[in-house]
């Protein structure tokens, strides 16, 4: 499986914590750990400092417990760890997977499973709070869907359609078809100004 993995399996970049005005990248591919550091100073002796980069496999990685401290301090024990992971070949297929096969992924769950997978990293959240998401399950579970709940879902969202009980939904659908009516009154008549 881990040789269908093709590219940047994570990318990274960050400034070092103060008073340090370095900045730093970290990159894995499917076969190696890159660290890219750029020194950053007034000071002219440095300025014709060029940028660093330190390639290693994933066992020179490992093994280097000072870059790991650095990879630690500027990007945090999460990331440490979740590297270190990628390296012991340890790798999350599921978030690899295309946005709409995970969709129709997520679509064969349950909606409290839905909310339970939302929590589990930013990725998940993103796609489980979409739009087109909750567009296909407003679809599956409503009856009918009108041109005005639809205009209403471009401005609202559909997962807010969908937690909108009917009479609170019909209330908001009158209240934008008022707003959309007195917009077109408030438009002066053109035609009129351009006969005076």
């Amino acid at each position: 499986m881990a040789s269908l993995l093709q590219g940047t399996l994570f990318e990274m970049s960050a400034q070092a914590p103060p008073p340090s005005k370095d900045y730093y990248q970290l990159l894995v591919t499917n076969s190696m750990v890159i660290w890219r550091c750029w020194r950053i100073s007034l000071r002219s002796e440095s300025r014709n400092m060029h940028p660093s980069e330190q390639k290693n496999t994933y066992q020179d990685f490992l093994d280097d417990l000072n870059l790991q401290v650095h990879v630690s301090v500027i990007f945090g024990n999460g990331v440490l760890k979740y590297v270190c992971g990628l390296c012991q070949q340890q790798f999350d297929y599921l978030e690899r997977l295309p946005k709409d096969l995970l969709l129709n992924v997520i679509l064969c769950l349950e909606l409290e499973d839905i909310a339970r997978l939302s929590q589990t990293s930013k990725a998940f959240k993103k796609i489980c709070n979409s739009d087109e998401l909750w567009e296909n399950i407003v679809l599956r579970y409503c009856d009918t869907i009108t041109s005005e709940m639809q205009a209403l879902a471009f401005d609202v969202g559909w997962k807010e359609i969908f937690f909108t009980n009917k009479l609170q939904l019909q209330k908001k659908i009158y209240r934008r078809r008022q707003k959309v009516e007195d917009n077109a009154t408030d438009v002066p008549d053109q035609s009129h100004a351009l006969q005076s």
